[in-house]
Formats: structure tokens, sequence, C-alpha cells
């Protein structure tokens, strides 16, 4: 057979050819990399540290609730609610915060940015929402959520605009959103990046907007004005619940790559299973259609806050993996958004587990870590919060 040559300037065919395949390959580099890190997660704990103890230092009897964000300076902020005179939700509380500016590797002492005094239905975490347009941290709680020491019901927001170091006066949101019961989180609230509504904050939570359910508040100019955006109602609405009925509960909003929001939501009164729902908004979080609601079997669940996160094409779940007890904090992670889980788990801490929350550094997505706070004890999971660094890949 004849061989066909083609001229262009001073390459032929052949070398033109391998000059295009190089090409190809060297831009499908970060790809292959990609797929074949999403097919080796095999996490390993690099660094675990207490960040609070009950009864330590400060008129604390018990720290719950933990947050963690990391900010656009590669900061990582932890908060939690830091309970005054005893372990329930009704304590007089501060909040906690402590600021990493090395990866987790040491902590600043902790500080308190909000003191509801003496009231024993104060404070309540609560959601940390970072504006990477900004550089703003903003972290919203409620006050007076219950109603039944002290009234009306407060969506509180406050801000640093320095990495986390100082923190604004109290803003009291009610104004723009009414006077309703609202828990935000606990967790974190997204910056949208991908249509639609780029550049929103998003924050969820539950409680009792117009009735009671899930509900999330809306800004599109960097956290000024909030208004309130989509809701998923409680059945029956506004009434008292019983074993069994439709209550969904705290949850956990992320940003898939598609620019749909999915919320991982606590099934408060186990409908349908024990085990997490799952909804979406695709509207930016004007809505959450029912059409978009699952209960996601894998995910078994006791009713708890649970902790998530989307890095490189991966979504990651933390929770004590039990259906009745809160033990068992299991780190898991899904390739296809959601739809399904791998079979291969990662056991964190087999014993009394609680809250959780996951984060990565900003503006660093391909590094190799996550950061998993969650509340960890011997006899009750209340008795510390904990802090780890976990890295996904040992064997790459």
């Amino acid at each position: 057979m004849k061989r066909t040559r083609f001229i262009l300037g001073n390459l032929d065919f052949t070398e033109l050819t391998v000059l295009v395949f190089l090409i190809v390959d060297l831009t499908s580099l970060d790809a292959v990399t990609f797929n074949v890190k999403n097919t080796q997660i095999d996490p390993i704990v690099m660094d675990e540290q207490i960040l609070w103890i009950g009864g330590g230092a400060g008129a604390v009897h018990t720290y719950r609730i933990p947050l963690l964000t990391s900010t656009p300076l590669g900061s990582l902020l932890a908060f939690a609610e830091a309970r005054k005179t005893s372990s329930t939700d009704m304590t007089a509380k501060f909040i906690a915060v402590r600021r990493s500016t090395d990866k987790g590797a040491t902590w600043s002492p902790t500080s308190f940015i909000a003191d509801d005094g003496s009231q024993t239905d104060g404070v309540n975490l609560g959601s940390v929402v970072v504006d990477e347009e900004t550089g703003a941290v903003i972290l919203i709680y409620s006050l007076c959520f219950y109603r039944y020491h002290c009234s009306p019901p407060q969506t509180m927001m406050t801000e640093s605009l320095d990495d986390g170091l100082t923190w604004s006066a109290p803003r009291n949101l009610n104004p723009q959103l009414g006077i309703h019961s609202f828990i935000p989180g606990p967790g974190f609230g997204i910056q949208k990046r991908h249509p639609p509504a780029v550049g929103r904050l998003v924050v969820c939570g539950h409680g009792t907007l117009a009735g009671d359910g899930v509900f999330c508040i809306l800004s599109d100019d960097h956290g000024r004005t909030w208004r309130n955006g989509a809701a998923l109602k409680s059945i029956p609405y506004n009434q008292n619940k019983l074993n069994l009925d439709f209550n969904p509960d705290e949850c956990q909003p992320v940003e898939l790559d598609d620019g749909s929001i999915y919320i991982s939501v606590r099934n408060q009164n186990h409908y349908h299973c024990r085990c997490r729902m799952v909804v979406r908004s695709l509207d930016g979080g004007e809505s959450l259609p029912v059409e978009e609601l699952v209960f996601d079997t894998t995910l078994v669940d006791s009713a708890v806050a649970a902790g998530a996160l989307q890095k490189e094409g991966v979504l990651y779940f933390t929770n004590p993996a039990n259906t009745h007890s809160r033990v068992n904090l299991t780190l898991r992670w899904s390739l296809d958004y959601g739809k399904s889980w791998m079979n291969n788990t990662f056991k964190i801490w087999e014993g009394p587990s609680g809250y959780s929350c996951i984060a990565s550094l900003k503006g660093n997505e391909t590094e190799d870590h996550i950061y998993v706070i969650y509340e960890k004890g011997q006899k009750d999971y209340a008795e510390t919060v904990s802090f780890l660094k976990i890295h996904l890949h040992r064997g790459l």
C-alpha cells in the first residue's frame, strides 16, 4: 500500500498526528488524574484534635452543634454552642469559635462571639456561609426559637470581614424575613457557583417560618438583604407530630456541578424509613419540589444532623450510621451525586457520636484532604467536639 503524506509547514502528516495525540493526552491529563483519584478513594486520618471538652475553660457545661468552614484566605473556622449550665437545648449559651491558619495543625484559643446572658431559650446555631466574592464570613443563628422564655423569635446575623478575627454586632433579620422560628443548618450555607443564580447565598434550616418543615433564605446582594425562598413543609402541616409523620428537620445544602442544590435532611419522625431524606432545588433555592424528594435507604440514620460536602465531583457524607442510636460515625462517598454510594465506607468513630460537619479548603479543591468536626464521646456523644484531618487517597 502506498503511504500518503500531507505537508503542513515543516511537519508531515505523521508528525502532525503525533503532535495532535500529544496535545490531546496533555489536555486530558487532569481528567485522567481526577478519574483515578475518584476510583481510589481510600481515607486515612492524618490528625485528630479535641477542640472543646465539656466542663473545660470558661463557664461552659457542654459544647454541642459543631460547624466548620474555610475562608478564601485558607483559614479554618470552627464554631459550637457553648452551653453554660447543662447539655440540654434549653440552656443559656455562648457561640464559641476557634481559628486555624495552618490547615488545622494548631488552633487559636476559644473566643465567644455571642452571649445570650441567662436566657434559657436563647442562642441556637446555626449556619456559616462564606461569600467568596467579598471574603465575608457570615454566621446566621436564632434567638428564642422555642418561644418559651423570651419572645419574639429572631433570626440573627453576624459577619467577619477579616478572616474570622473580629465579628460585627449582631443584626436582626426579622424586618426582612418576618417574625418566624427558624434555626439555620446546622452546618454551612452555600454561594452558588453555577447557573441559575450565580453568586447567590443560600442558607437552609428548619423551623416554623409559616408552619413547620425545611426552609431556605436567600441573598442576592452579599448578605445585605435576605428573603424567604424554598420550603418543604411537614405533614400534617403546623400541627403536633406523631411517630412516622412527615417531618423534615435539620438539613445541609450542597451545590452539585449541574447547579442544582442537594439538601440532606433529618427525617425527624422516621417517615417511610430510618434513613435520610434528600430533596433538590433546581432553581437556586426558590423551591423544593416534591418530585425531587427521595428517601435514601443506604444512609441509615436515627434522626440527627449530618455532614455533606461536594469536592471534585465526589459527594461526601458523614453521620452516625445506625438506625436507633447515635454511634458509629461513618464517612461515605458517591461518584454519581448521591444516586448511589460506594460499598466501601470509612468508620471514623464506632463509639458515641452525634452531629458532624465537613469542609475543604476554598480555592484549593484539588487538595487531597477533607476536614471533619463532630461530637464524640466514650459514654455520651456530647462529651467533646473533635476535629479530623482526613487524607482521601492514602495509596496515591
